[in-house]
């Protein structure tokens, strides 16, 4: 091998860490091949938030001519579900099976009952549109079987998130559990950007035989990759399903969790700041559509802006985070760079940008995606070390909960307002301006945190 090489290759290898800010999670148990396959779980649960809150809320809102309002809630069905993720957590942390597993069941429970909700979901939507022969059914038929399938489809992306998270976390070893939490987070918004990205290419000339296609399609990839992600991960441990030492209660471990530092705030944080991102989810894109006019590709897209956005976001926070920063630090900036993002896409609306609007997303996925990770690591820092579990489900349960109830809150308040204005934009603004305000109230409660950290750190400075 020639000088230029050498010292080509050797400064390949010292510049990769900075281009893959994960690439510390490996280690020689867990090598990054293994642990981007089992991180294959995430992009299945992407790809169903892409049909959930952009691809089939556009559709039913603007070519089926479904209220926003009932949208809305049928988007926000998957809540009834989210506060379980903490008790998922703590049962498959105590699970006692006779093949001596702990996360795969609930994980693999949690592909098949989305598969499912996929499965029905075309059928519900030609009931709901009154297509082809089915005219012939009452409305509430499709109207109760979407509901089901929406319902299903959140029981199942939540079971399987909450379980592999974990299931992550137990092959890592504690000194980088949180750069692997992280990986799987990114690979997460990833999966959303090329779910966006691949549907909106195949919805580009839509038909509602196209988006029956695209969704049973969705079904079978769900399968395939949750099959290939855990495959060979768990290790069995069959003396667990033989001898069943004694569990301490959810309830005693709930309140356990509870008595540590400042958790109800932590929570109060994340509720507040996830509500304030997450208020416009089933709004975006109708929003694209009624008032600037774009296409039912060009909205699609948008969620992939949107996710792309939380990906530059989450590397940013990953590599200011590795350095030692506060992670209340970075959860505040991410609620600041959310208050003249969703101006910009307030103001787009009177100056009919797409560009202004487009950057808006993206800038609000860029402070999702710092708020999403700050708060996640200050919540792996301060969890106990045999509640790890139990404090990704509770965060997941607050944000999936907070999300839910702000994407339903959303929908009412932009039907109400538009039909009390009679202008389409009108109900839009209203919800842009009431997220900032949440982000505001986020800041407030973050910041007695972000100062008892920085007088924590402050002797050892």
């Amino acid at each position: 091998m020639n000088p230029l090489n050498r010292r080509l290759i050797h400064g390949l290898v010292r510049l990769s860490p900075r281009f893959l800010p994960f690439a510390d999670a490996a280690t020689p148990d867990l090598p990054l091949s293994r642990l981007l396959r089992l991180s294959l779980f995430q992009v299945s649960v992407g790809m169903a938030l892409v049909l959930l809150i952009g691809t089939l809320n556009r559709v039913m809102i603007v070519e089926l001519g479904v209220p926003a309002a009932l949208v809305a809630v049928m988007v926000s069905l998957p809540v009834l579900f989210a506060p379980l993720r903490a008790v998922i957590g703590f049962k498959s942390d105590t699970h006692h099976s006779a093949l001596g597993w702990r996360r795969v069941p609930f994980i693999w429970r949690g592909t098949l009952v989305q598969f499912g909700g996929l499965a029905i979901m075309p059928f519900a939507l030609l009931v709901l549109s009154g297509g082809g022969q089915a005219h012939q059914w009452p409305v509430w038929v499709g109207q109760v079987a979407a509901g089901l399938a929406f319902l299903l489809v959140g029981a199942g992306l939540h079971t399987i998130q909450t379980a592999g998270l974990a299931l992550a976390t137990d092959l890592a070893p504690v000194e980088s559990q949180p750069q692997v939490v992280g990986l799987m987070y990114v690979m997460l918004l990833l999966g959303t950007i090329v779910s966006a990205m691949l549907f909106g290419w195949l919805l580009e000339d839509f038909s509602p035989g196209k988006l029956i296609s695209v969704i049973q399609g969705a079904a079978v990839a769900t399968l395939v990759l949750n099959l290939v992600a855990l495959w060979k991960q768990e290790t069995r441990r069959p003396p667990r399903g033989a001898v069943r030492g004694p569990d301490p209660g959810f309830g005693e471990s709930w309140g356990l969790f509870l008595q540590g530092d400042h958790a109800r705030r932590r929570l109060l944080a994340v509720g507040l700041g996830t509500m304030a991102f997450s208020m416009q989810d089933v709004l975006l894109e109708p929003y694209g559509g009624q008032v600037l006019g774009l296409s039912v590709a060009d909205t699609t897209k948008l969620t992939a802006t949107l996710a792309l956005g939380g990906l530059l976001g989450f590397g940013l926070a990953s590599r200011v985070l590795g350095r030692g920063a506060d992670p209340f630090r970075i959860g505040c900036w991410g609620a600041l760079c959310g208050v003249p993002a969703f101006g910009a896409v307030m103001v787009a609306a009177p100056m009919a940008s797409p560009l202004l609007f487009g950057a808006g997303v993206m800038a609000i996925g860029f402070g999702g995606g710092l708020f999403s990770h700050g708060t996640l690591t200050a919540t792996m820092n301060l969890a106990p070390r045999d509640q790890v579990g139990l404090a990704l489900g509770a965060w997941g349960a607050v944000q999936a909960t907070a999300a839910g109830v702000a994407v339903a809150i959303g929908g009412v308040i932009r039907d109400v307002a538009s039909g009390w204005l009679s202008d389409p934009a009108s109900g839009y603004m209203l919800v842009y301006g009431l997220e900032v305000l949440l982000l505001l109230a986020a800041l407030a409660a973050m910041a007695p945190l972000m100062r008892r950290a920085g007088r924590r750190l402050a002797p050892g400075v």
